[in-house]
């Protein structure tokens, strides 16, 4: 069986007509094609799965929109279907930051290539920081990197007001580094900190995603794992997968500890939501893992097995 092509891609272009781009994507998508995109008048975001030749075809469609012939896109391959059906929604914000007054279309700030980033964040006059959320830097960030701890992308304003507007408060104003997955959240974090009026603003091109594909591990600055969204849960240098997987009672990565420790159960819960989950919640969730492991000896997908995580649940990619 052919690989699944798996494809993230984002970019901030003006829409001025959402439903009639939706309409468009709906028909450009083939049957085989599955995940979600995500519309809104900031442009377009959302990562998509399916054979070579129909991800082409959408993509090349994507392409053509007014704006959207520099369309950023991550690859890698699947051995199996990451998501089990297909969604194409509309929304305020292609990535929640509850900001719908900022304009990162035309002010965000300068893209700094993964081979210049190292150069850039190893600078003593460069504040490097992290737009992902809690989870996502537990398990790995660049050396040096500030950690927010948000719980979610919107919290990151609040935090800037908070506490990330003193680490800029310097006779001479340092520049500012900052990074994410695959490079939307840091691209709409420098026109927030732009609208606030920081002026040495950069985000690293293409996000953690191409740096972990492009810069040789012997050179790196990355520690630990990235985490992604969908059924690899985790990569490392090479975009090869990682030794994270999933809680499926709260959906957090677990690495080898999380899995040894006493309340851990394949499939059910983990120590982080061992107590906030009902016994009746437990055993539907022991249920599904037995129906998953089933449908494995029979060689048959099982939906339970594949759970779609998008902008729209409760992270922000």
């Amino acid at each position: 069986m052919p690989p699944v092509r798996v494809v993230a891609l984002y970019r901030f272009a003006v829409i001025e007509d959402c439903e009639a781009v939706r309409a468009g994507l709906e028909r450009l998508c083939p049957s085989g094609v599955r995940g979600t995109l995500l519309i809104a008048p900031e442009g377009l975001n959302g990562t998509i799965a399916g054979p070579v030749a129909a991800i082409e075809t959408v993509l090349a469609g994507i392409r053509t929109l007014p704006g959207f012939t520099d369309l950023d896109v991550k690859e890698s391959t699947a051995v199996t279907m990451p998501f089990h059906r297909l969604k194409i929604r509309i929304k305020t914000e292609i990535v929640t930051m509850g900001r719908t007054d900022l304009d990162p279309v035309r002010n965000a700030g300068l893209y700094v290539s993964p081979a210049d980033w190292n150069a850039l964040i190893a600078d003593p006059d460069t504040v490097v920081i992290d737009t992902r959320n809690d989870y996502e830097g537990a398990i790995g960030a660049f050396a040096g990197a500030i950690q927010p701890n948000t719980r979610t992308f919107r919290d990151f304003p609040d935090w800037f007001e908070r506490e990330g507007r003193a680490l800029l408060d310097r006779p001479t104003p340092p520049q500012v580094a900052m990074y994410c997955t695959g490079g939307i959240r840091c691209e709409k974090a420098t026109a927030f900190l732009k609208a606030e009026g920081v002026d040495q603003v950069h985000h690293l091109e293409g996000g953690i995603l191409k740096y972990l594909e492009t810069v040789p591990e012997a050179d790196s600055l990355w520690r630990g794992e990235c985490f992604v969204f969908d059924e690899r849960v985790a990569i490392g240098h090479g975009l090869e997968a990682g030794s994270h997987t999933l809680c499926r009672g709260c959906r957090m990565p677990l690495g080898a500890a999380d899995r040894a420790a006493p309340h851990y159960v394949e499939g059910v819960c983990c120590e982080r939501c061992y107590q906030t989950r009902t016994a009746a919640q437990r055993e539907g969730y022991a249920e599904r893992q037995r129906q998953v492991e089933i449908a494995a000896r029979m060689g048959i997908d099982h939906v339970g097995a594949v759970l779609d995580r998008t902008d729209e649940d409760r992270r922000d990619r």
